[in-house]
């Protein structure tokens, strides 16, 4: 009998990362915190002691598989229940069979996709049984389950946190898939590591876009003898994005962010937006970037103009709202406004210094004047002895000395002239003036 053709098989079985969901931990990649040997929830599946609990992670990162390594593992009858499909009717259905299970003595895991798309009244219907032990009850959400699934349910499930995959993960998922017959095992597919990379960083953490992408990779690369081989030119067409020369843990990673930082710092607008779109566009997270731009906005610009930061913070919040590509102009709004602003690192010098003091001297006391006092025992022992409450004065002020004795005198905060920090170097001298003044006159107090 003629074999086949692979192309003809691929059209007739499940698509690729349905084929590949893992049968048991040795298949399944990544949250190692979780399943890893001796880990609490792999222990939990392995010693079939499941108790109500809830997978909470992106998509793509393995809470549904999870799921079917305990339906394979679990002594119990294991009910799949999608929140997309099902109803109050369906709902009340399955805990009718799951009582008739109880009562002959076998415990039901009822799995509920996609949990968050339930309503409260349809959440509330698992209450009740859940607490009387009907079911056992595993959700997977990828929302967090503190606003989504009701305080009464959420209290009684364990919530178990699932990461995206890192890339090192998302290229053993590609080669699993390369190798197992399940996928392309019986097939001669000829790739690049580097390929590989790509789609590992295409995939932005998620498996089932990795697996997905492979298998259209695989099918437009056959010739018509069934040859297969993944070009990186093929690669970038189904990405529709470039390979630019950029390695998110190698040095041009490192070189990129910093070409970025100092752009920014010599206020060079249009430098600074290629360097982020080089980034961008090569893959790069753009939560790292927004988180660097944070930093950023502290150390390069601090006091001289505090907008910043408010603005770097918007920035990353609309970048964990949109995601890519939507939020290439926030954070091009971010470093442009950064680029612009007037520059200090005044900040970054003042904790620089304190902290070679902090290092030198951590045993300083505390002075007693500043010492909190709860207890009558702490009040005999001086502590709060001496305490100037600023309110209580007209200027707001008081001469109180709140340095350890031996840094007295010692000053780090130095503001330059550049932006808001003109008007706060001004303030800073108006209040050592007055301090100094009234430290003469009154002693200190």
């Amino acid at each position: 009998m003629e074999q086949e053709s692979l192309f003809a098989q691929a059209r007739s079985l499940d698509p690729l990362a349905s084929r590949m969901h893992p049968r048991d931990f040795d298949e399944y990649i990544g949250q190692r915190h979780l399943v890893g040997e001796g880990k609490i929830l792999r222990l939990m599946i392995e010693r079939d002691q499941i108790s109500s609990m809830i997978f909470w992670g992106p998509p793509g990162v393995g809470k549904t598989t999870l799921a079917n390594i305990i339906a394979v593992k679990s002594q119990s009858s294991f009910i799949d229940f999608s929140a997309v499909t099902s109803g109050i009717k369906e709902i009340k259905e399955v805990m009718k069979r799951a009582e008739a299970a109880k009562a002959m003595g076998v415990r039901t895991i009822l799995f509920v996709d996609e949990i968050h798309r339930f309503n409260k009244a349809q959440q509330d219907a698992f209450l009740p049984y859940v607490e009387r032990g009907v079911i056992t009850l595993i959700g997977a959400t990828t929302e967090n389950p503190s606003f989504e699934v009701n305080s009464a349910l959420l209290s009684r499930c364990k919530v178990f946190v699932l990461h995206a995959l890192d890339e090192k993960d998302i290229v053993e998922l590609l080669h699993q898939a390369l190798g197992d017959e399940r996928g392309y095992g019986n097939a001669s597919v000829c790739v690049e590591e580097d390929v590989l990379e790509m789609l590992a960083r295409f995939s932005n953490g998620d498996a089932r876009i990795a697996l997905n992408t492979l298998e259209i990779l695989v099918l437009n690369s056959m010739d018509e003898n069934e040859d297969i081989t993944i070009s990186k030119e093929m690669a970038e067409q189904c990405m529709n994005r470039k390979s630019l020369l950029y390695d998110k843990k190698g040095e041009e990673h490192y070189n990129l962010i910093s070409a970025l930082h100092k752009s920014m710092r010599n206020s060079d607008v249009d430098a600074s937006v290629y360097w982020l779109a080089r980034m961008l566009e090569a893959g790069e997270d753009p939560l790292y970037i927004a988180r660097r731009l944070i930093r950023f906005a502290s150390e390069d610009i601090g006091m001289a103009d505090s907008r910043a930061l408010e603005i770097c913070i918007a920035a990353y919040q609309a970048c964990h709202f949109n995601g890519m590509p939507e939020c290439n102009v926030n954070l091009t709004h971010a470093v442009t406004y950064l680029s612009l602003a007037p520059k200090s690192n005044a900040l970054y010098m003042a904790y620089e210094q304190a902290k070679q003091d902090a290092l030198k001297m951590l045993s300083e006391p505390v002075p007693l004047q500043i010492r909190n006092a709860p207890t009558n025992l702490m009040k005999d022992l001086h502590y709060g002895e001496g305490y100037a409450y600023a309110h209580d004065h007209e200027e707001k002020l008081t001469a109180m000395e709140c340095l350890p004795q031996r840094l007295q005198g010692r000053t780090y905060y130095h503001p330059t002239t550049q932006g808001s920090e003109e008007k706060v170097t001004r303030r800073l001298q108006q209040i050592k003036r007055w301090k100094e003044e009234h430290r003469k006159t009154d002693g200190g107090k």
